[in-house]
């Protein structure tokens, strides 16, 4: 059986973790072709503080 692992462990690791996956969000941009007036979609996985970054460069 296995034993369980202690609070302070966890806490420990999750620190460690701390720029990890939590810190990211997916975000999808639409982009108008002028040509045909389309839609092609721009999806990217960034850093929660800079999403406003990305929907704000064209």
């Amino acid at each position: 059986m296995a034993k369980k692992v202690s609070k302070n462990s966890r806490i420990a690791q999750r620190a460690a973790n701390a720029g990890s996956g939590k810190d990211h969000v997916k975000v999808v941009k639409p982009i108008k072709d002028p040509v045909t007036g389309k839609y092609t979609f721009k999806e990217m996985i960034v850093h929660k503080d800079e999403a406003k970054a990305f929907f704000a460069n064209k």
